[in-house]
């Protein structure tokens, strides 16, 4: 039985949307794409969403419009997706690395104290497999020192935080629509704000710095020729993407109960060992530490018949190669620590419902070799 990690649940609704797309004959960032970004931004509860290629130019985008620049020094978890770390790079500024909250795999708020020098500007907490970060407390240590706080939630949209969605906790948040998160548009990503002149700012620096869309010119009964008054980039969402990401927000509902439910297979069928460590209370994602397992992996009887049992989460980027040297650490000891010690587990929201069960079965064979 082969189990994927995860797989989007896409199909005809899709599938007739592209469809349309192509037919209009308006294929770029037009229509779809704001249509795409007022449905996000009705579902978090803030006032702007302002959809980019990927996650990756979204937090690049929102560290520019919060004025991290050349010197500035951004904290961010040591164990995390690449993708938040070279962000910090792309601007010039230097990430600085805090260990993580051993229980959740998030930046660790106590640790935020001691990282923090002259040059500091920013925090950009991670959301973590879709588990919210403590940004309370983050926020508490942010003001104190009068920083700014960008949430990376490229995995978390639809997660909750003491009763508020992901994207409505009072900062900059960045969501990702790649096809390995909860929902997808093929590829794109997009900033939640309440900030109106940072949305409009971001709505300009996404497309070159263009005082005009492509589709407000196109819309003019008279010649228009649009000014560029600032230098900026092309991280423009398509109407083909957007198109796919509508559809998939109507299925997002069911796409979070689905994966809620398969965690408590999960949790279920492996309570027993002591390896599990269990995951938060309402929360999809579940971590397990490897600790000899992963080695096995390749020997087991899942390998061997093309199932996966799980895949490496985010990694120790402070240990990563182009970090090592050139960037200050705070004791990581827990995030290098769970390097080769944890995995995160399929949970593809569709498929037979004995997909957990036979993926556990596979957890506890290697769980009892090792």
């Amino acid at each position: 039985m082969n189990i994927p990690i995860t797989k989007p649940l896409l199909g005809l609704e899709e599938e007739r949307a592209v469809s349309q797309v192509i037919q209009s004959g308006w294929l770029v960032q037009g229509p779809k794409v704001v249509e795409f970004e007022r449905t996000v931004a009705d579902y978090v509860g803030v006032q702007h969403a302002v959809a980019v290629s990927s996650c990756t130019t979204a937090l690049h985008l929102a560290l520019i419009l919060c004025g991290i620049g050349l010197g500035d020094e951004v904290i961010v978890p040591s164990f995390t997706f690449i993708a938040t770390a070279n962000v910090v790079r792309h601007t010039g500024a230097t990430p600085v690395f805090v260990d993580i909250d051993p229980c959740t795999y998030n930046l660790h708020p106590e640790g935020i104290e001691a990282a923090i020098t002259p040059r500091t500007k920013a925090i950009m907490p991670v959301h973590q497999i879709g588990l919210a970060a403590d940004i309370d407390r983050i926020n508490v240590v942010a003001r104190q020192h009068d920083l700014v706080v960008i949430e990376d939630a490229a995995p978390a949209i639809g997660a909750m935080y003491k009763g508020k969605r992901v994207g409505d906790l009072g900062n900059p948040t960045c969501f990702s629509f790649h096809p390995r998160k909860v929902i997808t548009s093929g590829e794109g990503g997009m900033i939640l704000t309440n900030d109106e002149n940072l949305a409009e700012r971001a709505r300009l620096l996404r497309a070159h710095g263009m005082s005009l869309s492509d589709l407000a010119r196109h819309q003019a009964k008279n010649v228009v020729i649009e000014e560029y008054h600032d230098i900026g980039y092309n991280y423009r969402m398509s109407d083909l993407h957007a198109a796919v990401g509508i559809e998939q927000m109507k299925k997002l509902n069911f796409i979070l109960t689905r994966r809620k439910a398969i965690a408590e297979q999960y949790d279920a069928a492996l309570s027993d060992y002591n390896e599990v460590l269990q995951r938060q209370p309402g929360n999809a994602p579940l971590f397990v530490e490897r600790g000899q397992i992963f080695q096995q992996l390749g020997d087991s009887e899942s390998a061997k018949s093309g199932g996966a049992l799980g895949l490496p989460p985010p990694r120790s980027v402070s240990a990563s190669r182009q970090f090592v040297s050139r960037t200050p650490k705070f004791s990581s000891i827990i995030s290098e620590r769970s390097q080769p010690g944890v995995i995160a587990t399929a949970v593809p929201p569709w498929g037979p419902s004995s997909w957990p069960c036979e993926n556990a079965r596979r957890f506890t064979l290697c769980l009892t070799r090792s």
